[in-house]
């Protein structure tokens, strides 16, 4: 069978198997479609043909659409490029077709794959397949029927969860709500789906077309309180996402006026939806985070990545801990030294208390917990770093300690062994320059918590070989999350970006512009926290050392804002303490402290922005400023430093800071990135108020080179948008 087809079988008993072939997944591409509907419309006229068997190969049936033809038409506009699913193939060939249509699934039916098999007068799969709509991660709602069918089959209450959240079910959990008609095993799945498609033809079990099912929505009252309630929710969780109250809206539609009203509905708020600048954002993530494993001149030179089996790990603090979760959770035996049996039993513990975690959160299974903390031995010294294939240093940010260490690791460490750091911030050269083997030195910068945060950022030295960046890249999938290769420079891409996020949120309170409010407008943006809850959560200690080291790499943009000194003075560190910016009660939200209010005036009295040395520059009354003109003072300066980064060639890609920002930042995934929104918004607008920003109230918002050439001319500063044009992209 060729890689890429859709070939048709008829067997002595009458029954046409077709076989959906495009790995690895089988995405519904455009040929596959047309192939499709031309072979239902043969086995429809073929006289030996008694019922069909719809099937996929490579042991699963689909994985979706193809997504890369929505790109396509986001890119061009065109929604022509986009193949009639719903009403052409679903409706028109398969649930209206007059030889019974039965779907063998065998391990997973998702978006359009499931859409295409509601349409189907039986379903069988195989046990553990996977079953969802997962279209509104994209921006979009389900396209071909689904949105009309889901809900005839299942009830409308787990309908709506599983659209609305994305998340999948298995066939065992489809069978008794009534989605599967049987589970049978692998090798039995054939045989049943044909004898099932003969039994529907011969009239021994119903004909069953979905679209036309109405006894599990319930009465109109019953499906519109279900719906209010939802409203609800969407609301409160997805405030910014306009496809969940459109999904509500189209299921309505169906309830009300009957399920071919709403597949008619379903396609126009789908066209509408797939060129709006939310799935635009989304399927730009999409891509983006595929984009992030391919380096060149690593990934692409015939390298194999070495085997990471087991790693050693420097200090059980908060960020040792975490790194260590995340490897004994993916089977990597872990080395744990700290400098005292005190904080070893500290560390271990904190490693005990995040499994537990997710054992209490049914995340993860306490026999995979248990098997996960016999992965784990505590030491005091270097004798068991004789066989590691990785040591990862994460101690506190001091140059002198992570100098001494690294000493240390590469005589007590086997030739072979990567020598990995953890700092946020600190240029590798300088942890790294009495060392012999500096080919060896990369930086394996987690975010906090370690064991839950998606991102890992590598960084790269001029020295670290391309078998190093490799084999980091491996173990980074291993440990389920995601790669962004970066240049070696004082706080390389992340934490760069990330300060400025926070220094023009403190220029703005030392202008006088509530904190309050701006936590509360950049949480209405999209981010989870404000940039002084955030403070809070992070402790001010750590803030005023990265401060201490970005004011030495990048004196003329970095401002030291007083606020943090008075509130440490004033006993106050966040979150631990529990009180900063806000108070924390146990089992109760942050409130805003009004106490702090004094601390934040006696601050801007301290302040010293401008460059003439004026004490007089802030007024005591709040600038007259609007929501917008805060939200984009605050984030701006964030895409002024990202534009700093990709001008210094520090990423690969610009998208790589889109990922980073948001799987690092929270920067919602729904607005594309900082730099994909940044082109939204659009580059002259930035460069303008970026301008008028630096004349008023200083060098801090001077624009980059790289924003006032792209805003000149009018060049996008996404330049190309990363694309992966194989059939693993799909929904």
């Amino acid at each position: 069978m060729a890689e890429l087809a859709v070939i048709m079988e008829v067997g002595t008993d009458g029954v046409a198997v077709i076989t959906i072939s495009n790995p690895p997944v089988n995405a519904f591409a455009v040929s596959i479609i047309a192939w499709l509907k031309e072979k239902i419309e043969q086995a429809m006229t073929r006289a030996d043909v008694k019922a069909i068997v719809l099937t996929g190969k490579h042991r699963k049936f689909s994985g979706g659409f193809d997504i890369n033809v929505f790109q396509n038409v986001q890119q061009t506009g065109k929604l022509s490029l986009l193949p009639d699913l719903s009403i052409d193939l679903v409706v028109n060939k398969i649930e209206d077709a007059k030889k019974p249509i039965v779907v063998a699934i065998e391990g997973l039916a998702l978006g359009a794959g499931l859409e295409v098999a509601m349409g189907c007068h039986a379903r069988i799969a195989t046990p553990n397949a996977q079953l969802g709509l997962p279209e509104l991660s994209l921006g979009i709602i389900p396209g071909a029927g689904g949105t009309q069918r889901l809900p005839r089959l299942l009830g409308l209450p787990k309908a709506l969860d599983m659209m609305l959240t994305s998340k999948p079910i298995l066939s065992e959990e489809g069978h008794k709500l009534g989605l599967i008609d049987a589970i049978v095993p692998p090798q039995d799945l054939l045989k049943v789906s044909r004898q099932w498609a003969l039994d529907i033809a011969n009239n021994r079990k119903p004909w069953a077309r979905s679209l036309h099912l109405v006894d599990k929505i319930g009465s109109l009252s019953e499906a519109h309180e279900i719906v209010k309630i939802a409203r609800g929710k969407v609301k409160e969780i997805w405030p910014n996402m306009p496809q969940h109250l459109a999904c509500l809206d189209v299921i309505m539609e169906g309830i009300v006026h009957g399920g071919y009203h709403g597949v008619l509905m379903e396609a126009k708020v789908f066209n509408k939806l797939v060129v709006s600048d939310t799935s635009k954002g989304l399927v730009h993530v999409f891509f983006s985070q595929r984009a992030t494993s391919k380096v060149p001149n690593v990934t692409d030179i015939g390298l194999k990545p070495r085997a990471i089996k087991k790693v050693a790990i420097i200090g059980g603090g908060l960020m040792g801990s975490g790194i260590a979760t995340a490897l004994i959770l993916n089977n990597i035996y872990v080395i744990l030294k700290e400098v005292n049996s005190e904080y070893l039993l500290k560390g271990i513990k904190m490693i005990e208390a995040n499994v537990r975690g997710l054992v209490s959160r049914k995340k993860l299974a306490q026999s995979t917990a248990d098997k996960a903390m016999s992965m784990i031995k505590g030491v005091e010294d270097y004798s068991e770093f004789k066989d590691v294939d990785m040591v990862i240093e994460a101690v506190i940010e001091n140059v002198e300690l992570k100098q001494k260490i690294f000493n240390e690791i590469e005589k007590a460490c086997p030739p072979q062994c990567i020598l990995a750091t953890n700092t946020s911030i600190i240029d590798l050269k300088l942890i790294g320059q009495k060392l012999t083997s500096q080919d060896r030195v990369i930086g394996a910068h987690f975010f906090s918590p370690a064991h839950m945060m998606p991102l890992l950022e590598i960084i790269r030295t001029e020295k670290t070989s391309a078998q190093v960046i490799l084999d980091v890249m491996t173990l980074t999938k291993i440990i389920k999350k995601v790669p962004i290769v970066v240049k070696n420079r004082t706080g390389f891409a992340v934490s760069r970006v990330f300060v400025s996020y926070k220094q023009s949120a403190h220029i703005l309170l030392l202008l006088g512009v509530d904190v309050f409010r701006i936590d509360r407008l950049i949480s209405s943006f999209g981010l989870p926290l404000g940039p002084f809850q955030l403070d809070d959560l992070t402790g001010y200690g750590v803030a005023v050392d990265v401060r201490k080291i970005f004011s030495d790499a990048y004196p003329d943009r970095t401002i030291v804002s007083p606020v943090l000194d008075l509130l440490i003075k004033n006993g106050r560190n966040g979150k631990k303490s529990g009180k900063g910016y806000y108070i924390y009660e146990k089992g109760c939200k942050p409130k805003p402290d009004p106490m702090v209010l004094p601390i934040i005036e006696e601050s801007r009295k301290l302040a010293n922005l401008m460059p003439h040395g004026k004490t007089d520059f802030y007024v005591w009354q709040p600038l007259s400023m609007t929501d917008q003109e805060v939200i984009e003072m605050v984030l701006f300066p964030v895409v002024n430093e990202a534009c700093r980064v990709l001008e210094d060639g520090i990423v690969i890609r610009p998208s790589d800071l889109d990922i980073a920002s948001v799987l690092a930042m929270s920067f919602p995934s729904y607005r594309g990135g900082i730099i994909f929104w940044a082109d939204v918004v659009g580059s002259m607008h930035i460069y303008t108020s970026l301008k008028k920003w630096c004349e008023k109230y200083g060098n801090f918002y001077k624009p980059s080179t790289f924003l006032e050439q792209r805003a000149m001319n009018g060049v996008p500063l996404v330049l190309s948008a990363p694309t992966n044009t194989g059939s693993r992209a799909r929904l």
